[in-house]
């Protein structure tokens, strides 16, 4: 695959403005200068300087090959000095033309918020900021339902609940706060998924006791998909849902089976390059239409 050009504000030449396109629409960033060279998570320990730019390049692009089957891909530059810029989910939330842009907590990925602020402006969205007191990393701790009715939202970790009223009071929303207490899942979108049938893939073990009770009090037995946690550990929580397709990295064959029992057709895709970061499908993505 060819690397997708860009034009002036990131987004894939001649395309549709972005909320008018009948696509679902993604934000990605390519990986060129993507590597780990420090440690801000569990998964990037004893994984400094072992990881494969070339590699990543390959798996991003089956990524992106992928997605623009079904979905609209814009393309923001990487910038040098933030390797994980890579991870779009985390630059912010996007709900109906706005964005609640991302105050990261650890200074290593604080420099992606100029980059980030400049790409919304120039793409037409109106941007509202979270301050500093109460870190807030985008949708890789904030996930909508399907339909929009509600925002479910992590803390604990890396976001701060405080900035979950903001949010609130940004677009409406109800807002279920989801504490997270495992460090090897330190972002909302590593361990719960919402899905577009109105299901939920999540693992248990990310969350406390609290914040079980009400995941379990807003879903059905019928539509929890707990995961293992050998499935856990493999990312399959952080995919990529549109429609009933789903894009996550490769997990087990059972899971797959549940899934697909679900209704919904299974891609899979090698992200072990950027699992070595604490990331994989789902990070590398930001979704910019509703």
């Amino acid at each position: 695959m060819e690397p997708l050009a860009t034009n002036h504000n990131g987004a894939t030449p001649g395309a549709t403005p972005i909320r008018a396109s009948s696509r679902p629409t993604f934000l990605m960033c390519p990986p060129r200068h993507y590597e780990v060279n420090y440690v801000i998570n569990p998964w990037m320990a004893g994984n400094v300087h072992r990881s494969s730019r070339h590699e990543a390049t390959r798996q991003w692009e089956e990524l992106a090959r992928a997605l623009g089957e079904f979905a609209q891909v814009e393309l923001v530059e990487p910038q040098p000095g933030s390797p994980d810029m890579v991870f779009t989910a985390n630059a912010g939330l996007v709900r109906n033309g706005i964005v609640a842009l991302s105050s990261f907590q650890h200074k290593e990925r604080q420099g992606e918020e100029p980059h980030f602020r400049r790409w919304f402006s120039e793409s037409g969205f109106a941007v509202r900021d979270i301050p500093r007191v109460t870190p807030f990393e985008g949708e890789g701790d904030a996930l909508f339902e399907a339909d929009g009715s509600r925002l479910w939202a992590g803390y604990g970790l890396r976001t701060r609940e405080a900035s979950h009223k903001q949010l609130t009071e940004l677009w409406g929303v109800e807002v279920v706060s989801l504490r997270l207490v495992d460090p090897r899942f330190y972002h909302l979108d590593t361990c719960f998924c919402p899905l577009s049938n109105g299901d939920v893939m999540y693992f248990p073990g990310a969350f406390d006791s609290v914040s079980i009770g009400k995941i379990e009090m807003h879903y059905a037995k019928s539509k929890r998909i707990c995961v293992s946690e050998e499935d856990a550990l493999l990312f399959a929580c952080n995919a990529v849902n549109v429609g009933k397709t789903i894009l996550l990295n490769e997990v087990s064959q059972e899971l797959c089976a549940r899934l697909e029992a679900r209704g919904f057709q299974i891609i899979q895709l090698d992200m072990t390059e950027f699992l070595k970061a604490g990331g994989a499908a789902k990070c590398l993505v930001l979704r910019l239409s509703n």
